[in-house]
C-alpha cells in the first residue's frame, strides 16, 4: 500500500473520451507504476477507484467508481490498494478501452471481496 496526496488537476481529456472520467494529481514517488485498485478521498468521502500510476507523465490518475461531477482544485488523497498489472502500450484506443473495462472489472472485483 501507498498513500499519495495533491491537487486534483486536468489532464488532457484521453480516459474522458474513452469513457472513464479520472481525477488527476502529481505522482512523485518515481517508484509506483501499473494499474491499481485504489481508494480516493476528498472532503472526506472515499471513493472506490482503478487508479493508474503513469511515470511517464508523473500523474497518479484515478477513476473513481461510480461517480460523475467536478472535483479540479480540490486536494485528494489516493492510497494504492493492490496492483492489478503492470503498465502497456496499447496499439489503439479499442485496445486501451478494453483493457481500461477489465482494470475496472478487476478493482471492482477487488472491493467486493
Amino acid at each position: 500500500m501507498s498513500f499519495h496526496a495533491g491537487t486534483i488537476e486536468k489532464g488532457t481529456g484521453r480516459a474522458s473520451k474513452l469513457g472513464f472520467p479520472t481525477i488527476n494529481i502529481l505522482l512523485e514517488d518515481e517508484s509506483v507504476s501499473g494499474i491499481y485498485a485504489a481508494r480516493v478521498t476528498v472532503d472526506g468521502v472515499s471513493y472506490n477507484s482503478a487508479a493508474y500510476a503513469n511515470r511517464r507523465r508523473k500523474l497518479l490518475e484515478a477513476h473513481l467508481l461510480d461517480f460523475s461531477g467536478e472535483l479540479y482544485g480540490r486536494e485528494a488523497n489516493i492510497e494504492l490498494l493492490e496492483k492489478l498489472r503492470d503498465d502497456n502500450v496499447f496499439d489503439n484506443d479499442a485496445a486501451l478501452r478494453a483493457a481500461i473495462e477489465n482494470d475496472i472489472q478487476k478493482a471492482r472485483g477487488y472491493f467486493g471481496k
